[in-house]
Parts: C-alpha cells; structure tokens; sequence
C-alpha cells in the first residue's frame, strides 16, 4: 500500500478540503475553513490527550517514531546547501501528524490519525513549494519501522528511509512541482534535548512540547532544477517535538532561527510572540564537540531590524487570500555570554508557503561576531 500513485491520487486531489475537513472533524471547527487563523487550532484545549509534563525519560530509538496519545507532533528538516556551480540552494521538508481525537486509534480506515506534508526547494531561480494531505491507518503515510527494523517517514512517493532504527544514516527524497531532491543524510545518534532535558515550555499559562534536535546533519545529494541535475552538499537540521496544545491563547504565532556557525557550533533561538509584546524565548547553544547549553529569556535577545515587504500567493485552503506582508526578515540575535553577536538576513525575500497553515521559511546567512547559515520560520503573520 505504501507509496502506491493511486492511492496519492485519490487524497491529493481532494487537496486541501479534505485536510479541512479532517481538522473540522478533529474540532477545529468551522472556523478554519474560513480561515480567519489556521493557527487557533495549536491554542485549542489538549483535554482528553496525553500532557507534556517535565521530567520526562527520552528513550531512543523509540522516540523517533510517533506518540498518538499526543494530538500533534513533527519531524521537520531544513538544510542549506551549496551546489557543484558554487550557488546556494536550501532544502525544507516537513511531516506532521495530527489526532482528531482523544480516543484509542482503531487503525485501518477508522484511522483517527492524518497526515500533512511540505517539501520546499529554494535556488538560484527562485522559491517552490509543495503540500500534501493524508489520512492514517492505510499506508499513505506515516513513520514507521519496517519489517527489517528500519526507520521510514512518507507521504506517497516521499521518502525518508535509513539503514537502523534510527533516522540517520538515510537517504530523503521528495519533489515539487518543477524540482526534486535526493539527498543522503549523515549523522551521529547523539541527540540535543531542547528546554529542560527536552522538556520545552512555551509559555508561563504551561504550554509546552517534548522537543529534541539534531543540529549537526552532513548532506550529500542531487538536486534537479528545470531536469538539470545538480550535485550539493552541506549541512542540516532536524527538530522533533509533540504536544497536545503548542500555544496560549494570546500567542499568535513564532519566530525561530536556527544557525551552523562559522567556528562549529550550532545555534537555535526561537521567541512566541505574546499580545503583551512580552514574547517568549528559549534556546540552545550546541558545541562543535556537542556540548550543550540551553538558552533562558535573560541569555539571549532576538530583535527585528527590520521589515521587507512580500507578495503572498494564494492558499487554496482559503485561509491565505494573497496579500502584500511586511515580515521581519532581517534580525540581530545576541548571546552576550557566548559572544554571539549576529546579523541573520535572507537574499530570498519570496520564500511564504501558502499552505493551510500559511508560513514564512527561507534560507539565511549570518554576519558580525561569527558567520554561517541557517534557516528563518516566521509564523502567524
């Protein structure tokens, strides 16, 4: 059943009114046909599903692999790249799985599971993305073992598969449009805990998620823009997390920069914006021997210098009619303690996925204390 053309095309031609349907029937209500904010959904209730609570032991290989008892969780890579003409490329590709309900999953086609998936290629000739919907229970998509005990993600044709239980080494594949990747990820099974030994809290009101990374993936692959084939290398990130309720009621959405900088090390920060304008903020700063330091409010500022003005298309989910968006696209992001001390900007202002959940994501290069690149989200704008 996996990977099977005529089961794709019987869920993605529906398109994105199936996955609205999906997240009405999940509780979402009518609210997010209409659109008004796709992203009310991660501040409803988690009640009835499993609460991120701290403390939690993280247990490897079984935590790369999904928690139905919580309603939402992600595996979310992102990689910049420099190809065999010396130009820059940037990689996003992204599973999520959400619960409609509460209750046991049955499987099969009373699967209470579904699946959305991006895949996003940003080069030299401009910025395309891709989604796709699924229901659980019936091989379209999910994360799994298979039957040799090795570790698979997929939505039809897109693949992640690798060689143990674990996700790395493997190889990910998965398309566009007009362009589509194969890619061969390379990585130690040493795993950062975010937050608080991967407990990540998301607001004072105790919203919160497991969260753990790996910010230090070698990528070897091709990349095929207009069918010209393009060899690139460089590095990648990949975040976990699951929660049951991400959000508070008065966040409306995030920022989150994560960095490979010039001297080894790596660099996460992200804030969720309060209507206070007192936002949110936690990261994490990793070594290039690994070792980690987990970053609080009083660590790190991360301050928009200012705003770029884009022209978004149109989502065909509705809730993203097209517009002009002024985004902070240019940020300082300083750790006094670390000596960091940077300016994150992008030279690829159009990267707006307007999917059903409508984001910013782009590739972006650092300058000042050190330099390097990394990868920009901006949600909920």
């Amino acid at each position: 059943m996996r990977r099977d053309g005529s089961r794709r095309f019987l869920f993605t031609s529906l398109g994105n009114s199936l996955f609205t349907s999906l997240f009405i029937v999940a509780g979402a209500t009518a609210e997010l046909a209409q659109a008004q904010d796709p992203y009310q959904l991660l501040r409803e209730s988690g009640e009835g599903f499993a609460q991120v609570q701290p403390g939690r032991a993280f247990i490897f290989p079984q935590d790369h692999y999904p928690h139905e008892r919580f309603k939402i969780e992600w595996w979310y890579l992102t990689a910049n790249l420099t190809g065999s003409d010396g130009r820059d490329y940037g990689i996003h590709w992204t599973l999520f799985r959400q619960a409609m309900n509460a209750a046991s999953n049955p499987g099969g086609w009373q699967s209470s599971q579904t699946w959305m998936a991006h895949t996003a290629i940003s080069t030299p000739l401009g910025f395309e993305f891709s989604q796709r919907f699924a229901r659980g229970g019936i091989g379209q998509a999910g994360v799994a073992a298979t039957q040799q005990n090795t570790f698979e993600a997929w939505m039809d044709d897109w693949l992640w598969q690798s060689d143990s239980s674990a996700p790395f080494p493997g190889v990910l594949s998965a398309s566009t449009d007009n362009q589509r990747f194969n890619l061969t990820l390379q990585a130690t099974d040493d795993w950062v805990l975010q937050g608080k030994n991967g407990f990540s809290q998301k607001s004072d009101l105790g919203q919160a998620s497991y969260y753990y990374s790996q910010p230090f993936i070698d990528i070897t692959g091709t990349v095929w823009v207009a069918n010209e084939p393009i060899e690139v290398a460089g590095k990648g990130w990949l975040d976990r997390e699951w929660s049951s309720q991400p959000l508070a009621d008065n966040q409306a959405g995030w920022d989150w920069v994560s960095l490979h900088l010039s001297d080894g090390s790596a660099l996460m920060v992200y804030q969720l914006r309060h209507d206070s304008g007192e936002h949110y903020i936690s990261g994490s700063w990793v070594s290039g021997s690994g070792e980690v330091t987990t970053l609080e409010a009083d660590d790190v500022t991360m301050t928009p210098q200012s705003e770029t003005r884009i022209t978004t298309e149109s989502s065909a989910a509705g809730n993203d009619e097209g517009e002009i968006k002024a985004l902070p696209l240019e940020w300082r992001v300083r750790v006094p303690k670390l000596g960091i001390d940077v300016s994150v900007t992008t030279n690829r202002p159009n990267s707006w996925l307007a999917t059903a959940f409508p984001y910013w994501e782009g590739p972006v290069t650092v300058e000042g204390s050190h330099q390097g690149a990394g990868y920009l989200e901006l949600t909920g704008y």
